[in-house]
Order: C-alpha cells, then sequence, then structure tokens
C-alpha cells in the first residue's frame, strides 16, 4: 500500500507525494483523523485527491495511506429502509454513535454486520451456476424479497449451501470453481460506484412507469426503464413532483438521492416516507425506499459521489429483477460539486466555469438507466427508470446543465414559475414539455386502458395548442373578437387545465388517479366539447352550454374514489341528456 505525504491543502482537494503505485480513483486516508478521500489526478509521484470530510486543520507533511481498491459500496440485505450520506456511511448509526453531527473520520459499516437473516437457498449442493444466478432469498422487509446472486465474474459448481439464521459476512455457499479452486461466497458483495453493473442485453422500454399524475401519463410519459429531467427556476415544485414520483411511481424499489438539497427537504423526506401509506403494498413507503442524503452543508466532494452511490444501488436492484426509480434531486448541485472541483485542480473551465467533461459524466449517470435482461441462467428483466431535477439559474434552461442533460432524457417535464405562481401544480408547461415515448407506448395504452387513449390525448394536446393561440388574439382585442366556437374551444381547455392537469398532492383522493380515471375523465371533459359544439351548430346560446349544470360534476369528478368509478357512466349519462335537452331547444 503506497504511503505518502500531504504537500498542499486547498479546501476539499490535497495534493499528496510519494504516491506513484495508486491508480485513479483509488481512496484513500488522510492524515491521523484517517479522512476519507478519492484519487482524482495523478502526475507523477504526486496525486490529488478530492476528501469526502471536513479538510479544517490539515497541513502538510501529514500522512496519506492508499486502500489499494476504488470507492465501493457494500450491497447485501439492509439497504432497504436505510438512510445514507453521499458515500453510503450509514447516517442513523452514526447519530446513535457520535450525535447529530458526522465526526471526522469516523469508520462505520454501510450495513449492520452483526444482524442475524433467514437464508433460504434456491439452489443446492451439485448444481451448476454462473454470475447473476439466484443463490437464495432473505426477507428483507415485509414488501423486499432480497435475491443474494452470485456475484459476476464467478461460475462453478455448488459445493455447499447454507440454510437458516446467517450474518451477511458468513459463508452461505461453497463454489467449486472450475479450475478445481473453492471460492467461499457471502450475502454481501462489494461494488465501485464509477462502473456500472454487468447485464446480458439493453431492451427498449415498451411500458410505462405509471405515477399516478395526470399530467405526466396522459400527456408526457416516461417509459418504465425511461430517463427524464424536471428543469424549473426555484419554486416551482420540482421537489413536491419528485416526491410524488416516489410515492405513487409503479416501481418496486425507490432510491431517493438528495443531492446538495436544503436540509429542510430531506427532513420532510425522512418524516414522511415512514407515515405514507403505499397502497400497492399496504406497508409504509420506507418498507420499499433506499435514502441517501446529502445535504447542502455536507463536504461538496461527497455530494459529487452521491449520484454514483444511488445509481449503483439502483443497479444491485435491478439484477434481482426489480423495476427500480431513481430520483436524483438536484443534479445541478451535483454539477457544481464537479465545477467546484474542477477549479481547485485548475483545469482549463469550460462554458460558465463548467468542467469540458460535465456532458460525459451528466451522460455516464443517465446511461446506466433502461430495461436490461439480468445476468444469469433464469430469464429475468430488470429496470432502473432515472429521474433528474435540474435548476437552472433564473429558470433559464439554456445554461449548460440543462442543456447537455436535455441531449441525453427522452422525457422533459418543464416546470414553469408562471404556473406555479398561479397555484397551478403540478406546474408542467404543457406547451413547453415533452416525451418521445408517446409513440413506442402507444400501443400499450391501446391494449392496457382502452383503443381511444391516443386519439383523446392527441385531442387535449390539440385543444392546448389552440387555446394558447386564441390567446393571443384575445390580449390584442379581446374575447369580443372570438366566435363562439372558439370561446367553447377557450372553456373546454380551461376546463382540461383546472379540472384535468390541476392536480392536489395533499387530497387523499386526488393525489393519485389510476390510467383507467385519467381516460373516463378526460373522456368526459372532451366528450362535453363536443356535444357543446353539436348544440351551437343547432342554434343554442353560448352561455347556455357554458352553464349546464352538469359541469359541476364533471370539475369535480376527479374527486370520485378509485373504487367508485360506475359514477362516471352516471355524469355521461346526464351529460347525454341534458345536451340533448339544450339542442332541441336551440333546434326550435
Amino acid at each position: 500500500m503506497a504511503q505518502g505525504r500531504i504537500i498542499k491543502v486547498a479546501g476539499s482537494l490535497i495534493v499528496a507525494e510519494g504516491m506513484a503505485s495508486v491508480r485513479m480513483y483509488d481512496m484513500v486516508r488522510v492524515s491521523r483523523h484517517r479522512l476519507i478521500g478519492e484519487v482524482i489526478e495523478l502526475r507523477g509521484d504526486q496525486a490529488s485527491i478530492q476528501v469526502y470530510e471536513e479538510t479544517s486543520g490539515l497541513g502538510p507533511g501529514e500522512p496519506v495511506e492508499s486502500t489499494g481498491a476504488p470507492l465501493s459500496l457494500e450491497l447485501g440485505p439492509g439497504l432497504i429502509e436505510s438512510i445514507f450520506d453521499g458515500i453510503q456511511r450509514p447516517l442513523q448509526l452514526i447519530r446513535q454513535k457520535a450525535g447529530d453531527r458526522i465526526t471526522r473520520g469516523i469508520e462505520v459499516p454501510a450495513l449492520d454486520h452483526d444482524k442475524q437473516w433467514d437464508f433460504e437457498p434456491r439452489v443446492k449442493a451439485g448444481d451448476r451456476v454462473s454470475a447473476g444466478d439466484v443463490l437464495g432469498v432473505v426477507q428483507e422487509s415485509p414488501v423486499v424479497e432480497h435475491r443474494v446472486l452470485v456475484p459476476n465474474g464467478l461460475s462453478g459448481t455448488i459445493k455447499e449451501i447454507h440454510q437458516g439464521h446467517a450474518r451477511i459476512t458468513d459463508t452461505v455457499a461453497v463454489l467449486g470453481k472450475d479450475d478445481g479452486s473453492e471460492h467461499t461466497l457471502t450475502m454481501m458483495q462489494r461494488w465501485p460506484v464509477r462502473q456500472g453493473r454487468p447485464y446480458q442485453q439493453k431492451l427498449f422500454p415498451q411500458a410505462p412507469m405509471v405515477t399516478g399524475q395526470r399530467v405526466i401519463d396522459t400527456l408526457f410519459p416516461i417509459a418504465s426503464g425511461g430517463v427524464a429531467a424536471i428543469p424549473g427556476p426555484f419554486g416551482s415544485g420540482k421537489t413536491v413532483v419528485q416526491h410524488q414520483l416516489a410515492k405513487w411511481a409503479d416501481a418496486d424499489i425507490i432510491v431517493y438521492v438528495g443531492c446538495g438539497e436544503r436540509g429542510n427537504e430531506m427532513t420532510d423526506v425522512l418524516k414522511e416516507f415512514p407515515e405514507l401509506h403505499d397502497p400497492r403494498t399496504g406497508e409504509t413507503l420506507m418498507k420499499r425506499t433506499v435514502l441517501i442524503a446529502n445535504t447542502s452543508d455536507m463536504p461538496v466532494a461527497a455530494r459529487e459521489a452521491s449520484i454514483y452511490t444511488g445509481i449503483t444501488i439502483a443497479e444491485y436492484y435491478r439484477d434481482m429483477g426489480y423495476r427500480v426509480a431513481i430520483m436524483a434531486d438536484s443534479t445541478s448541485r451535483w454539477a457544481e460539486a464537479l465545477r467546484e472541483m474542477s477549479g481547485r485542480l485548475e483545469e482549463m473551465p469550460g462554458e460558465e466555469g463548467y468542467p469540458a467533461y460535465l456532458s460525459s459524466r451528466i451522460a455516464e449517470f443517465y446511461e446506466r438507466a433502461g430495461l436490461v435482461t439480468c445476468l444469469g441462467q433464469e430469464e429475468r428483466t430488470g429496470s432502473i427508470s432515472a429521474i433528474g431535477a435540474v435548476s437552472p439559474p433564473g429558470g433559464d434552461i439554456s445554461e449548460p446543465v440543462s442543456q447537455a442533460t436535455l441531449r441525453i432524457v427522452k422525457v422533459f417535464w418543464g416546470l414553469s414559475a408562471q404556473l406555479a405562481y398561479k397555484r397551478h401544480f403540478p406546474a408542467i408547461d404543457w406547451l413547453l414539455s415533452y416525451s418521445l415515448y408517446v409513440d413506442n407506448l402507444a400501443g400499450w395504452f391501446t391494449d392496457h386502458v382502452s383503443p381511444e387513449w391516443n386519439e383523446l390525448r392527441a385531442r387535449t394536446m390539440r385543444t392546448l395548442q389552440e387555446e394558447s393561440e386564441l390567446e393571443e388574439i384575445v390580449r390584442l382585442v379581446g374575447t369580443d373578437a372570438l366566435s363562439w366556437k372558439d370561446r367553447l374551444t377557450m372553456e373546454v381547455a380551461r376546463s382540461i387545465r383546472e379540472d384535468y392537469l390541476h392536480q392536489n398532492a395533499f387530497d387523499d383522493i386526488d393525489t393519485y388517479t389510476s390510467l383507467n380515471k385519467q381516460f373516463l375523465m378526460l373522456r368526459l371533459i372532451l366528450e362535453y366539447g363536443e356535444k357543446g359544439q353539436m348544440a351551437l351548430e343547432s342554434g343554442c346560446n353560448l352561455s347556455d352550454v357554458i352553464n349546464l349544470p352538469v359541469r359541476e360534476r364533471i370539475g369535480r369528478a376527479k374527486y370520485i374514489p378509485e373504487d367508485s368509478l360506475d359514477y362516471f357512466k352516471e355524469i355521461e349519462t346526464e351529460l347525454a341528456s341534458q345536451a340533448t335537452a339544450l339542442i332541441n331547444r336551440g333546434g326550435i
């Protein structure tokens, strides 16, 4: 192991000499405090090291010791319900041991090495196994079955297999390799965070990740295994949208990364998730969640690592065959950490001071998402859906982080400060946003929801676009310049906006809407528009069409519970009878 000494300290960056034998991204222990650091640049026998802890008090001459291994995570039972910092230190355990603040140099294993888990084998002695095969399972939480896999690069014949209680460091299987040697397997494996975990094949996403948020599922859906960005100015609701997705998306596992977030926002997550009832499982949301909290007052270098920590944990559960959703809030603060470290390294700055490799680093993160065929002899698929919040200064999405992100992602949920000021949430701007998965998912929606779904969506987008064009005319010459047909179009668009796209995250019923209910709500609004146009053509007065008594029931349809969707048939019948009566009066 290399043993060097500090020759320069610049904030969280230190330079050490005598490090000729270390490699890029090796982990090191710095000074007598044994602070955690990572090698990020090599020049001769000098190594530049980013330190993941507070460096105050360090000076030249102090020792630096290489561990000979890259920054790696402990992966095994115990990840679910845990709260880690950016380099997988368990915050709950550290709090019990050292108080509210992380003590410098504290060494605590990421997972509990003493806890006993009930290991149930899925193979027997004599079975042939290869990388990715399931050795056995552990009930990690009431809703997550943890599948213990054969580590990457290993194959052979099972010589011994354990059954019953064991710790994650105990031997649960002995593998006889083809060269005659034996390899002991435990429930825990380590994996370097900057290296993607292998898989057999990447597949094209064919099904949506249903979120229960109407503006997303209907207009701008994300595929299961897709990537999305949520850019928006301060106060436009990025974090609330991500919280809603974490709560309601139909993913098996949630990995939530608070990267440089305000402490009070992470506190909300830590308080809400253990109390939130999960309708899919009947348990609390934490029973299938991993939280990574790297708040804005924590060392900036650890913020840079937190994104990789999150995606590595997501890949680990993907390899078990689970659908994983990772929320990164926010990638802008992660990019700021890159910029700060790049500046300390005195690298040539790119646009707005960000390093020239900003785009490739963002791409590295998002490209690790996707739908894949997992390793192993038993065919199974797993997916990672990555959703990153972007916080462009002043809401200007022409800045480098937003632009680099938009080149990678296929879904863009652009948040509007104007909508947020109007108290319209989610404040996703339907004229600015897009989803490139719409055409690929059209067949799925036709088969699983309704053959009419894609036509309704197209008509909705067309109506909202027409409203935008008509608003220009209204601003110039006033409403009276519009025909009754156009004024009804604006009224239908208003209903779409206020009764459909606006969703109350704090209402027990409105916070989540199933696809069937979304379809029924949207069909009801558009049917009103159709029948209204027919009434106008038959000679009816516009005010009579707008003031149909059934409109109040249409506006309140969002509050119909999921188990009472038969009420929609009743409202449709009422709409048809009132429209018919109006047309008959108008035609006289």
